[in-house]
């Protein structure tokens, strides 16, 4: 296998989730319309947070960790408790809302307002991480080409949201010319372009006659470690991929029932699915992992 690969990890409560909050199908309009009503225990990440991050160190990974930027206010010491084990922060939007429309693409917000909130959200991950955030992962993996642009001048370095696979397409265009390995998107679209100051990284996928997702996250959960694994040992031979899991994967404690649309979305996670990532690190503990901050185009 001639690549690396970086272990990413998103930090978002149960209630960040397009069923429950911040989508076009929500419970809730908003995060902020949630805690104006929500009056139960909202807090289901701390502790796997931290689970996560023991892991982490038995496998001597440094890992960067997409956050949702409203998790400063609500989790006082989470994202501090990440920085002091040497993990890099990067931005996972404010408030985790869907930007682009799950089934047309289409914005859900204009380039002003979503410069606005990311730039926000960039300044407090700033400054109760004090690193440079470089990186940015849309929220839900709902990415369009002119959010790239956006970030671009947000003076952000890359972007981790691209999933290329035969399944799905989160994205506003085709990924004709896209694969597992780091590229430079054109501009006002996400195929692959020539030299800019910006990088795309894209997940891993599974090529038999399909593509398969193959990066973590749900695919984990519900299909399991072998595919994972797979997908990964092949994206590894086209050079640099993405792995990537949420605390949540393997919190063991049940989540209130709301939301809609997804009502077997957590069915799948804890214990079962913390054996299912430790399996991936130990059968790749040979293979470099670079933290994305690290890697040598940035």
């Amino acid at each position: 296998m001639k690549g690396s690969f970086s272990v990413t990890v998103d930090i978002e409560d149960w209630y960040h989730i397009p069923s429950v909050c911040s989508s076009p199908y929500a419970v809730y309009r908003s995060v902020n319309e949630f805690f104006e009503k929500w009056d139960g225990r909202y807090d289901f990440l701390t502790e796997p947070t931290n689970r996560a991050l023991n892991i982490l160190d038995e496998f001597n990974i440094t890992a960067t960790f997409f956050v949702v930027a409203d998790t400063v206010e609500h989790y006082p010491g989470l994202i501090e408790s990440i920085v002091e084990r040497g993990h890099e922060i990067a931005c996972h939007g404010l408030h985790h809302a869907c930007k682009i429309d799950p089934e047309t693409k289409m914005p859900l917000m204009n380039c002003e307002e979503f410069e606005q909130k990311t730039l926000l959200a960039k300044r407090i991950l700033e400054k109760i991480s004090g690193q440079k955030v470089a990186g940015y992962r849309a929220p839900n993996a709902l990415v369009g080409g002119w959010m790239v642009d956006s970030l671009e001048r947000m003076k952000f370095k890359y972007d981790s949201s691209v999933s290329v696979n035969s399944l799905y397409n989160k994205t506003d265009s085709s990924l004709k010319t896209v694969s597992s390995f780091p590229y430079y998107p054109v501009e006002h679209g996400l195929e692959a372009g020539h030299d800019r100051n910006f990088i795309e990284f894209p997940w891993a996928y599974y090529h038999n006659v399909l593509k398969i997702p193959a990066s973590g996250g749900p695919i984990l959960r519900f299909l399991g470690a072998p595919l994972v694994l797979n997908g990964l040992i092949q994206s590894l031979k086209r050079g640099h991929t993405i792995f990537y899991f949420h605390p949540l994967d393997i919190s063991c404690t049940k989540f209130p029932s709301i939301g809609n649309n997804r009502p077997l979305y957590w069915c799948m996670k804890g214990k079962l699915v913390e054996h299912r990532i430790r399996h991936i690190f130990k059968s790749l503990e040979n293979v470099k992992k670079l933290c994305l901050r690290d890697y040598q185009e940035i």
